[in-house]
């Protein structure tokens, strides 16, 4: 790059450059490294097999090659090298859904419009899709379903650090609030044997959570049922956790949220807020704090941040337990 002595604007070209996200996401939509592994290797074959112009399809297929994903031979055939394995639907780490932009992945697509959430404070989603990320989920069954399964997966990876960060046989109950599919909830139930539990969380969610019991043999102890966090709660329950739920909430919404909790746990129990900011509770991810912002209009938060949301909500924070990545941010009544 002309007059680039130091290297460091072609550096930073390297950073923003939106040519690369662009084709993975791409490449992942059209499932390309899936319909390469099952054998359709030219650009015509794979055009023809993902519906694509041939000639764009393989510009994009070279261009893939040049950033590794790819390899091409004389005869122009292409094959998955081991960096572009993991866009294959079963590959074990689950990115290629992310990635995938006519499903989980069309939030990410607000970073195009960062500067408006920056200017604003506001979610840039509605901007580009016309309606909030979870109006937009509630829309699309199938997107809500991928949406669903994904986040179930990234639980259930954390889970074990969550099961083994708190005694929670001593809560007697659990209430997972906005539990999804009931991947943690099983988890609990599985490591504790005394321990009963109830997911809240809405329609589609729900019933994901209801065939997971069944499928684990927990539907004597696990219920579901849905509802919304902004409405009143089953009262009575020893805890009530609120995993990677926050973070997806503004300021005002987390209150009220916190605030239906403490109701329903009243002077007995306790609200657990789980999040993945460091065993301490105080590093949150700064990449995740912008895809928060421009998805969402939320923030990531530490817990003098949460202990701040708690107090307006009628709670105190009690204690922090480590686990793992996250924190269990414990909280009781003020």
């Amino acid at each position: 790059m002309l007059g680039d002595e130091d290297g460091k604007a072609a550096e930073l070209w390297s950073m923003a450059n939106l040519g690369t996200p662009m084709a993975v996401r791409v490449a992942a939509t059209l499932r390309i490294a899936d319909h390469i592994v099952a054998g359709t290797h030219t650009a015509r074959e794979l055009a023809e097999a993902v519906d694509a112009h041939e000639d764009a399809l393989d510009r994009l297929l070279r261009y893939l090659t040049v950033r590794g994903l790819l390899e091409r031979d004389g005869s122009g055939r292409y094959t998955l090298t081991p960096l572009g394995r993991p866009l294959c639907e079963d590959h074990p780490a689950g990115v290629r859904a992310w990635f995938d932009m006519e499903g989980a992945g069309r939030g990410e697509l607000s970073f195009v419009d960062l500067l408006h959430s920056v200017r604003t404070g506001k979610a840039a989603f509605p901007l580009r899709y016309g309606r909030s990320f979870w109006e937009d989920l509630a829309a699309d069954p199938d997107r809500a379903e991928s949406f669903n399964r994904l986040l179930g997966e990234d639980v259930a990876t954390r889970a074990p650090a969550v099961v083994a960060g708190f005694d929670w046989a001593s809560a007697g109950s659990v209430v997972d609030v906005g539990g999804g599919d009931g991947s943690l909830l099983t988890a609990l139930l599985t490591a504790y044997p005394t321990l009963r539990g109830t997911v809240l969380d809405l329609p589609d969610a729900v019933q994901r959570a209801k065939e997971s019991f069944a499928a684990s043999g927990l539907d004597g102890r696990a219920n579901a049922v849905p509802g919304s966090f902004f409405e009143p709660l089953p009262p009575g329950a020893g805890a009530y956790v609120l995993s990677l739920v926050l973070h997806d909430w503004d300021d005002q919404s987390c209150v009220a949220i916190l605030r239906r909790c403490a109701q329903a746990a009243g002077t007995t129990g306790s609200v657990f807020v789980i999040e993945s900011i460091g065993s301490a509770g105080d590093t949150p991810r700064t990449g995740m704090d912008l895809r928060m912002l421009c998805v969402y209009g939320a923030k990531e938060r530490g817990v003098d941040a949460f202990s701040a949301l708690a107090a307006e909500a009628g709670l105190r924070v009690v204690a922090v337990h480590p686990a793992g990545p996250s924190a269990i941010i414990q909280m009781s009544a003020a």
